[in-house]
């Protein structure tokens, strides 16, 4: 069952394609890792699919609704998470901002929000620090408060936004496993360039450089990454070359340079 699904969509900034003919379903318990080159339309995707963007053209529907109807239903976590390191704030004062209602500028501390938020962040391996200042915390740990954050409002899909960015190499691998414990329970969409290391954690590959090339398979191997990031807009995927055994002329010439 698809738990989102795109279908023709356009999208351009000031007359600039970004996103051209979209069109993907997102199974009910995927996990998709969404990469391509900077500029190729990624985290716009993500905004539509979250509603805050509106395409020029084709239809969205997340969970049988309108994207912007069905936002309650995703978990968000962006590229960049603005939190001032020293502003006396805790890692539980956080997650408790992901019960803020839309019409109102804070979230009351009622024992049932406290509760929800302590569970999402134990969901994490993070209770044990909730009362600590989220300056305390290591990028790794914040990475996590900020995804117990979007949990607790127990949301069907998991959004992220390149999340390791701040996650040190050897805590990237732990913090994917992480991923993939939760995926047993909520799909997920995330957007990485740490391909090498979450490819043993995902179930399929979206390839988006304004055209999108699905791929219904967790293998990224080293090819793909050669022909998908120098790669210009083509009608056909160089990932899909790759997977048939075709290799672009690029990688031809690269591998007899080698020679």
């Amino acid at each position: 069952m698809a738990l989102v699904e795109i279908n023709n969509v356009y999208f351009s900034y000031n007359g600039d394609t970004v996103l051209e003919d979209i069109n993907l379903d997102v199974r009910q318990g995927d996990f998709i890792a969404m990469i391509g080159p900077n500029g190729g339309g990624k985290t716009t995707l993500l905004k539509i699919m979250l509603g805050l963007l509106k395409p020029n053209s084709g239809t969205i529907r997340v969970n049988g609704d309108s994207a912007h109807k069905a936002s309650s239903c995703i978990g968000y976590v962006p590229q960049d998470v603005h939190i001032n390191s020293r502003f006396p704030i805790t890692a539980l004062d956080v997650v408790l901002m992901g019960k803020l209602d839309r019409n109102k500028r804070w979230a009351r501390k009622t024992a049932a929000n406290r509760r929800e938020a302590l569970d999402a962040l134990e969901q994490l391996d993070m209770d044990i620090h909730a009362e600590k200042k989220i300056g305390e915390l290591s990028g790794g740990q914040r990475q996590r408060v900020f995804i117990a954050r979007a949990l607790v409002t127990r949301p069907k899909l998991l959004l992220l936004d390149e999340p390791t960015a701040s996650i040190d190499t050897r805590g990237q691998a732990d913090f994917f496993k992480l991923l993939e414990k939760l995926n047993r329970e909520i799909t997920i969409v995330v957007v990485s360039h740490d391909l090498l290391v979450i490819s043993r954690y995902i179930k399929s590959v979206a390839c988006v450089n304004r055209r999108l090339h699905y791929h219904d398979q967790a293998e990224i191997t080293g090819d793909m990454l050669e022909t998908m990031y120098p790669c210009t807009v083509e009608e056909t995927c160089p990932v899909e070359l790759i997977a048939h055994g075709h290799l672009p002329h690029r990688v031809l010439r690269h591998h007899e340079d080698d020679r």
